[in-house]
């Protein structure tokens, strides 16, 4: 246990909780927080989501759902850090490194820096937890994962998720802190399992949101998901992920609930990509600069992820998705369970 989780404030009382990203799921998780009883800094660069949710709204991202009284909002990211016993890291995973560098001289030592996006540096191939343990040393990482979506959690309706580190008694620790009443925190010390799972469902929402704008059949949705969580388990293992971690919430259970609505943004993503509509003006997808990423790592590795090389494909314009569906659909028979 770390030096500041073990001082600062008495047992049984809250943590100051940073939340560094001001969009709807930092916004979700900052009323989460706040129902598990912790004093709450919210960090957002825009000055009008300050303002807002200042006023108890969050309207460019939450329409429609009130911010309950005692979130701090701030656009200064030391007055967010400030005492913080806890940072939940909630901005893109491809801003992340920029982030924590400007965070860097503010994080409390000892402060567990939990994970709350998904994906893979697109320049480096890194997990995001290298990055914490590359830019914040001397702070233990974690990653919060699940099936969530921020609409839900801000409303306060059931949902389950799973936080892992590599010290077990850390996420046991933290799932402690954030479950309350209808966010239920299991823990996990499969970190790694937990980001893999996290990362790719993104690639393969994509891939599902395509296949239902395509008007493809409900039959051939259900085939790709379940052939995308064999590609899922194969770079799993490659990482050292655990196969049951990736059965759980963190990677078949979000894997399902992304890949079946438009509320997801990468399902929605895919949904205007395979419609034919135009992209620019969509919600950031998380997915779009992860498969690509992913689809080079599966290759310099020499793990099988057709479906993953074809969404990156796709991306890059480099295929439609009529010769991605009929690339997919003329490989090579073989048995289903040689994965």
């Amino acid at each position: 246990m770390s030096a500041k989780m073990a001082g600062g404030r008495k047992s049984g009382s809250g943590w100051r909780v940073a939340v560094l990203g001001g969009g709807a799921w930092g916004t979700a998780l900052a009323l989460a927080m706040l129902r598990a009883g912790h004093d709450i800094r919210l960090y957002a660069r825009d000055t009008e989501t300050v303002a807002a949710v200042a006023h108890g709204e969050n309207p460019r991202y939450l329409p429609g759902i009130r911010i309950a009284p005692g979130i701090a909002a701030t656009s200064d990211l030391a007055t967010a850090l400030d005492g913080a016993d806890c940072v939940l890291a909630v901005t893109p995973a491809q801003s992340l490194r920029a982030v924590l560098a400007a965070a860097r001289n503010h994080v409390p030592q000892g402060a567990p820096l939990v994970l709350c996006a998904k994906g893979i540096e697109r320049d480096t191939g890194a997990l995001l937890s290298a990055i914490v343990a590359e830019t914040l040393p001397g702070n233990p990482v974690a990653a919060l994962s699940g099936p969530s979506f921020a609409s839900d959690v801000a409303r306060g309706l059931p949902t389950a998720v799973v936080v892992a580190a590599r010290e077990g008694d850390l996420a046991a620790k933290l799932a402690a802190r954030f479950s309350a009443e209808n966010l239920r925190c299991y823990s996990s010390d499969d970190l790694i399992g937990v980001e893999i799972g996290g990362a790719l469902k993104n690639v393969f929402a994509i891939a599902a949101g395509a296949v239902t704008g395509a008007g493809l059949g409900a039959s051939a949705q259900a085939a790709m998901v379940t052939r995308g969580f064999v590609e899922l388990r194969r770079i799993g293992a490659a990482f050292g992920a655990r196969p049951e971690t990736l059965m759980g919430l963190s990677g078949l259970g979000d894997l399902l609930l992304t890949c079946s609505s438009s509320q997801s943004r990468n399902f929605a993503y895919g949904l205007a990509l395979g419609q034919g509509k135009p992209l620019a003006g969509l919600p950031l997808a998380e997915g779009v600069p992860t498969a690509g990423i992913a689809a080079r790592i599966a290759a310099e590795r020499g793990i099988e992820a057709p479906i993953i090389s074809a969404v990156a494909a796709i991306l890059d314009g480099k295929i439609t998705i009529g010769q991605a569906v009929t690339a997919l659909m003329t490989r090579p028979l073989k048995t289903e369970t040689d994965i």
